[in-house]
């Protein structure tokens, strides 16, 4: 079921994206320059349709950049309790080991044939036939 929702966004967004590919294949000069706008000495010529798309990309990465280093707090402190619960139940271990020979074996009681745990076998607490 996910991969089939997955293609049914990924599918109709892939053909968007080649129709506005096709549409926009004009080339486009970027500059840097911001003092020599006849010549400029750092300038790119690509077509539009790829420099949405890498400006697009662009901002997913530096989108997923901030959110990573905005979760920082979050995963620290989840680093901490999983330390804090890796040693509890080290401890935990520890003293279920200290404390297992220290009890007594328990003795069980011989149950004698015919009778179960509310009495008669086949039969409820009220004595009823089961």
């Amino acid at each position: 079921m996910r991969k089939f929702l997955t293609a049914l966004i990924v599918i109709p967004l892939a053909l968007i994206l080649l129709t506005f590919a096709v549409a926009n294949r004009h080339f486009v000069t970027v500059s840097f320059d911001p003092f020599m706008a006849a010549d400029p000495a750092l300038s790119v010529t690509l077509p539009l349709f790829l420099l949405l798309i890498l400006v697009a990309a662009l901002g997913v990465i530096a989108g997923g950049c901030a959110v990573w280093f905005g979760q920082r707090h979050w995963r620290r402190a989840a680093r901490r309790h999983e330390a804090d619960a890796r040693a509890a139940r080290g401890e935990l271990a520890d003293l279920r080991a200290q404390t297992a020979p220290a009890k007594p074996e328990s003795r069980h009681l011989p149950v004698p044939s015919g009778v179960g745990l509310y009495g008669a076998i086949g039969r409820d607490k009220q004595r009823a036939t089961l």
